[in-house]
């Protein structure tokens, strides 16, 4: 036993299952409460007047957000966490809270299409300038700074198209104008990626994905650094952010089990897309964690593991009706938007014009999967019958 006082620090499998509960604070219940309030009272007057008391109001906290907000704070290694509605909330919470009139945001041009859409509708009207940058400019992206230049926004892998970025030198590069950096760490959750020890100043995550894991809930998270708390704090409270105890609770559950589950994500696509790559209509895979990957050097330095989301470009001459031929005839991959639960999901993705910098090249009918809990020779044997149809 150490001669020290000092606690240990646990390692993640641990942290996931302890962070953010404290049984002896509620009977002894290992989960805490979901609580359904919106007023709370006070003892007295005196109490209410100089604020003391942990609670003054439901927006403003409770013991089932303080939870996750506390395991999530632990396991980014963040100042502090705040809990959005959405991953797109959560985006434009962030986004919103390091930004004002007459600044200038860098964002990758491969974020996902939310992102975009935020940046170039609402931004513009509160005089903020929107310039997207190649994702692999690196420390080039100086050459995009301007004196009003206060925030870059990152995503890593990029949306659809799988693109790596350097990150750290891209933050390290940010640091010296005094801009806080973004990015958008839904792909690999806090489990096998963590911003904050890459530079990064507000970690975001759509924890629909994989943090809730079954596709019941909606959920956004923001961790912050020192840097940024306190502009993400105030902006928070300011705007009446609150986010639904049953909603929270269902981001505790599913963060308990969140690695076993990716282990099994990332093995299954492995095996998926060891025998996807090998198959004649196939001539790309999306997947940083192959080693045939471009980004697969930065994502082996910057990442631990790699989820269940990917996607395979069909070769050169494939046709937009024998794509859509071979996603009607899946069966067990489901025809739907998000990702990261527990079921394998499929959509057509078009890569041409999709970015407005650097463009995709080569530009053939694509295929984003997310591969779920599946047995993956079920999986498999699925999209070679699909395959078959639509390419005989």
């Amino acid at each position: 036993m150490s001669s020290t006082d000092s606690k240990p620090q646990h390692k993640a499998d641990t942290r996931l299952a302890h962070a953010g509960r404290d049984p002896s604070a509620f009977h002894g219940f290992v989960n805490p409460p979901v609580v359904h309030a919106s007023t709370v009272l006070y003892p007295d007057t005196a109490t209410m007047v100089t604020g003391g008391q942990t609670y003054s109001y439901a927006r403003r906290g409770n013991p089932t957000t303080d939870s996750l907000e506390g395991a999530l704070k632990d396991i980014e290694g963040a100042a502090g966490v705040k809990i959005a509605n959405s991953g797109l909330n959560a985006i434009a919470l962030a986004i919103l809270s390091c930004v004002k009139s007459g600044d200038h945001i860098l964002i990758a041009d491969t974020a996902y299409g939310p992102t975009r859409h935020f940046a170039d509708t609402v931004l513009p009207g509160m005089k903020v300038s929107v310039e997207y940058y190649d994702p692999q400019l690196g420390a080039g992206i100086k050459s995009l700074f301007r004196p009003e230049t206060t925030a870059v926004f990152t995503e890593a892998p990029g949306s659809l198209t799988f693109e790596m970025q350097d990150v750290p030198t891209i933050a390290a590069a940010a640091h010296e104008i005094g801009a806080t950096v973004l990015m958008d760490n839904t792909w690999a959750s806090p489990l096998y990626c963590q911003p904050l020890t890459l530079g990064v100043d507000l970690s975001i995550q759509a924890g629909t994905k994989y943090i809730v894991g079954h596709s019941d809930a909606t959920l956004g998270t923001i961790a912050a650094s020192e840097k940024a708390w306190k502009g993400l704090d105030t902006l928070y409270g300011a705007m009446g952010c609150h986010v639904a105890p049953d909603d929270i609770f269902l981001g505790l559950r599913g963060l308990r089990t969140l690695s076993v589950r990716l282990e099994r994500h990332q093995r299954n696509t492995r095996t998926v897309l060891d025998w996807l790559g090998n198959q004649a209509p196939v001539a790309r895979i999306r997947y940083p964690g192959l080693e045939t990957d471009p980004g697969h050097a930065i994502w082996k330095r910057d990442f631990s593991g790699a989820s269940g989301l990917c996607a395979f470009d069909f070769a050169a001459g494939a046709t937009q009706e024998q794509t859509f031929a071979f996603l009607d005839a899946l069966t067990l991959f489901g025809l739907g938007y998000s990702w990261g639960g527990f079921e394998s999901l499929a959509i057509p993705v078009r890569l041409k014009g999709m970015r407005s910098v650097a463009d995709v090249d080569p530009q053939f009918q694509s295929v984003r999967l997310h591969i779920g809990l599946e047995d993956p020779e079920d999986l498999i044997n699925d999209l070679d019958q699909a395959l078959m149809k639509a390419f005989g």
